[in-house]
């Protein structure tokens, strides 16, 4: 199973968002991705858990987990095969890292072992100031602060290098965009 884990290499900049639901990461992604006519992964997650739901009306188990995680990498890997440059994603391994800390207080070894082993050369931590929409998966309309505040701990946690997105989705992009320009300096 470690294989299914394990991140491709390659010459393309990562760059990876996590943050709180509903915060912009997928929109985000995609101006991102049109912008520079690249790649991004969307948030396997989010597909997972909206066919469960769709056909069985259940939510996430812990037994989910490990499917979640390799259906991200294998996304992830195939994505960077056909970036340009660059490769935005949609979420990875540490957001389902401290997802799984926040509802079930651990997480499985395998995932918190590549959780922390991958490498992302720009990381976005996206802020609650974004309106929320509900949908079938959204659940923590009233904890977005607190979840914000667990991502920034852990991001510190294991000395990541980080920046917060904040503003509208538009200033989002341009922050993310002067970023990338001082990373390729």
């Amino acid at each position: 199973m470690e294989e299914t884990l394990q991140q491709s290499t390659g010459k393309i900049c990562r760059i990876a968002f996590v943050g709180p639901e509903c915060t912009g990461k997928t929109t985000i992604c995609e101006n991102l991705a049109k912008y520079y006519q690249t790649q991004w992964v969307p948030e396997f997650m989010r597909t997972y858990l909206q066919k469960k739901w769709d056909e069985k009306k259940e939510v996430c188990t812990w037994d989910d987990l490990i499917p979640i995680a390799q259906g991200q990498l294998k996304s992830e890997n195939e994505a960077i095969t056909k970036a340009n440059g660059y490769l935005f994603c949609d979420t990875n391994l540490f957001e389902l890292m401290v997802y799984s800390y926040i509802y079930y207080q651990k997480c499985p070894d395998i995932i918190e072992k590549y959780a922390i082993k991958h490498h992302y050369d720009i990381i976005f931590l996206t802020n609650i100031d974004i309106p929320w929409q509900a949908d079938d998966l959204r659940d923590k309309p009233n904890e977005r602060k607190e979840v914000f505040s667990i991502f920034e701990k852990f991001l510190k946690k294991y000395n990541y290098s980080f920046s917060i997105l904040e503003g509208d989705i538009e200033t989002r992009v341009q922050k993310v965009i002067s970023k990338i320009n001082l990373w390729n300096n």
